[in-house]
C-alpha cells in the first residue's frame, strides 16, 4: 500500500530542513480506508477513501514551528510555513530531539487479512441488522468502516520509525416508543468483532428500557458500566494526569504527587505495548515504556511530551500522542484500570450503560452531575425494572477514593481498558 517514494521524499524534507532550522521533524502518513452507513434498515453505498498527510515540526534557538498539508507537491510551502510558524512562537527550553534507537517488539495492531473493501463493510452491516432483529426495536442508524494505514516518523537526528496499522469499527443505534440504545465496538483485528452482537445488544437496550419507573430524589448504590465510567476518564481523569495540566494548576492532583489520593485497589497503567494505541516510540519519536499512573492508589507520575518536560525541568514519559495534522499532544496509549475484583451486582444496585454530560464536568475539582442513560436495576447478572430519567452528581475523584468493587468483566473503550465498577450511596435526582 505504502508508495516507496515517500521515503525518498522525507530525507529531502529533512535536507532542506536542515539548512533553514536547528532540527527538523517529518510526519508522512498514509492511508485507505472504507465506510458504509446505515439509515434505518437500508445499507448505503460503501465509500473508499485514501489519506495522506505530512507534518513537519521545525526548531530554531527554542522556537518551536509546527505546518502541515496533505499534498506532497507542496512540502516546500509547509516547511517554510513551520519556519515562519515558529518565529511567532515564545522561546523555550529545548534540548534537542531523540535520535535513534534499538526498540524491537512485536506490536498486535496490524491485521494482515484485514483489506478494506465495500463487500466486507456491507456484511458487517448485515450482522447488525441479523442482531437488531432479536427485538422489536427499530433500526435507527448505524456503520461500519475498516482501514489500514503506515506512517513514519523521521528527524534530523537520525531517527526513523515505521509503523502499520489497521482498525474496524461497528456502531448501531435502535429505538423502542422512546427508549434508544446504542452499541458499538472496535479492534484492529476483523475477527475479534462480532457485529451481530452489537446489533443485539442495541436493539436490546432500546427495548428493556422503555416505560422506566420514576424513582425517588436520594442515595442509591449504583454500578457505572466501562462505556459510562469511561466517560470521565476522559473528560476528568487522565487529564488530571498530563503534566501540561499540572504545571498550569489546572489539575486535581497537582500537589498529590507521591501521596494516596485514590482506593488503595486501585492501579492505572499506560501499557504501550498491548492494546490498539500499541507503539514502540510516542509522537517525539522517544521509547515508549509502561507507566504506572496509579499505584495502589497513589499517584506514581505524570505524562510528558518532551516540548512540556524541556520547559519544566522534568524527563520525557513517552506520551506525546500525534494525529494526521498539527504538533505532538499529551495523552496514554494503551490504559488499563485495576481494582478490588468481585460481582459487583451481588447486591441490587443501578446499573448505568452511559451517562450524558461528562463533558460540562469540572475538570479541576472533579465536581459532576450528568443524565443517566439506559439505566436499570440489576442484580446476579440479571436485568431488572427499568429506570426512568435520572440525575447522578458527585465528585469523581472522591468516589475513586473511597473503597469500590471493580467487576469481572471488562472492555476497551478507546484507548482505556476498565471494568464497571460499584460505587455505594451516590446522590442521584430525579428529574
Amino acid at each position: 500500500m505504502y508508495n516507496e517514494q515517500y521515503n525518498d521524499l522525507i530525507q529531502t524534507i529533512i535536507a532542506a530542513g536542515k539548512k533553514v532550522a536547528d532540527e527538523v521533524e517529518v510526519l508522512c502518513s498514509e492511508g485507505r480506508g472504507v465506510s458504509a452507513e446505515l439509515r434505518r434498515t437500508i445499507i448505503g453505498e460503501a465509500e473508499e477513501g485514501r489519506s495522506f498527510g505530512i507534518v513537519i515540526r521545525t526548531i530554531q534557538n527554542g522556537h518551536i514551528g509546527v505546518s502541515s498539508t496533505s499534498d506532497p507537491a507542496a512540502w516546500e510551502s509547509c516547511l517554510h510555513a513551520a519556519v515562519a510558524s515558529g518565529h511567532l512562537a515564545t522561546p523555550q527550553n529545548w534540548q534537542g530531539l531523540p535520535g535513534q534507537e534499538d526498540v524491537t517488539r512485536t506490536l498486535q495492531i496490524c491485521d494482515p487479512a484485514l483489506d478494506p473493501n465495500p463487500d466486507t463493510a456491507v456484511t458487517l452491516l448485515g450482522d447488525l441488522l441479523d442482531g437488531a432483529s432479536a427485538y422489536p426495536a427499530a433500526v435507527i442508524g448505524g456503520s461500519a468502516s475498516l482501514s489500514a494505514g503506515r506512517s513514519i516518523l523521521a528527524n534530523s537526528s537520525g531517527l526513523w520509525y515505521e509503523r502499520e496499522k489497521t482498525g474496524v469499527g461497528v456502531s448501531l443505534e435502535c429505538i423502542d416508543g422512546t427508549s434508544t440504545g446504542s452499541e458499538f465496538d472496535h479492534s484492529c483485528f476483523l475477527n475479534e468483532i462480532d457485529a451481530c452482537s452489537v446489533g443485539k445488544q442495541a436493539a436490546f437496550l432500546a427495548t428493556h428500557h422503555k416505560d422506566g419507573e420514576q424513582l425517588a430524589t436520594g442515595e442509591y448504590d449504583i454500578i457505572l458500566s466501562p462505556n459510562a465510567l469511561a466517560q470521565f476518564f476522559d473528560y476528568v481523569v487522565v487529564p488530571a494526569f498530563s503534566g501540561r495540566n499540572v504545571h498550569a494548576g489546572r489539575s486535581f492532583l497537582a500537589e498529590k504527587l507521591g501521596e494516596l489520593a485514590f482506593d488503595s485497589e486501585i492501579s492505572l497503567v499506560d501499557d504501550p505495548f498491548n492494546g490498539p494505541g500499541s507503539t514502540l516510540f510516542d509522537g517525539d519519536g522517544v521509547p515508549t515504556k509502561h507507566l504506572g499512573l496509579i499505584q495502589n492508589g497513589v499517584v506514581g507520575t505524570f505524562m510528558y511530551d518532551i516540548k512540556t518536560a524541556y520547559r519544566y525541568g522534568e524527563v520525557s514519559t513517552a506520551s506525546a500522542l500525534r494525529g494526521s495534522i498539527g504538533g505532538p499532544g499529551i495523552g496514554a496509549h494503551n490504559l488499563i484500570l485495576h481494582g478490588r475484583e468481585s460481582a459487583v451486582d451481588d447486591e441490587k444496585a443501578l446499573y448505568v450503560q452511559d451517562v450524558i454530560g461528562a463533558h460540562t464536568a469540572n475538570p479541576v475539582t472533579g465536581d459532576f452531575s450528568v443524565e443517566l442513560s439506559n439505566t436499570s436495576w440489576k442484580q446476579d447478572g440479571v436485568y431488572g425494572k427499568p429506570v426512568a430519567s435520572a440525575m447522578l452528581s458527585g465528585n469523581i475523584f472522591e468516589m475513586l477514593g473511597s473503597p469500590s468493587l471493580f467487576g469481572e468483566d471488562r472492555r476497551r473503550i478507546g484507548s482505556i481498558s476498565l471494568p464497571s465498577v460499584r460505587f455505594n450511596k451516590q446522590k442521584v435526582i430525579c428529574t
